[in-house]
């Protein structure tokens, strides 16, 4: 990975959102793995995909964020119950998304220790 690549994962089915998202990590650099993950997807449900990555040692590590639009508390639940890392609601208003988003990447990709390669293997750490 060089300084300039981003290894995040966005999971989200609106292209505007996609952007926006892209747009605002694109400045920061040396970052973590991170996956912002959307609950209302076409064709697979966004708690799905999460209990899969969970689910699995090569990325149960990665810190998810559920960024989505979704304000039922069912959804909360399930997620934190899931195993995600943090629960935002999408802002409806463009520039405050956009905020968001950056202040995601902030915290996420700047100020946040990344997992070390022994949090993805299958046996247990000390």
């Amino acid at each position: 990975m060089t300084a300039e690549q981003v290894d995040v994962l966005l999971v989200e089915d609106k292209p505007s959102d996609v952007e926006v998202t892209r747009h605002a990590l694109r400045s920061h650099v040396n970052v973590p793995r991170l996956v912002l993950l959307d609950i209302k997807l076409p064709k697979v449900d966004g708690l799905e995909v999460l209990r899969q990555l969970k689910a699995d040692p090569r990325t149960r590590a990665f810190p998810v964020v559920m960024l989505t639009s979704s304000k039922l508390e069912r959804d909360r639940v399930t997620s934190y119950q899931s195993g995600v890392t943090s629960y935002i609601q999408k802002p409806v208003d463009f520039a405050q998304f956009r905020e968001t988003v950056q202040q995601l990447g902030l915290y996420w990709l700047v100020k946040n220790e990344s997992p070390p390669p022994r949090a993805f293997s299958a046996e247990p750490g000390p």
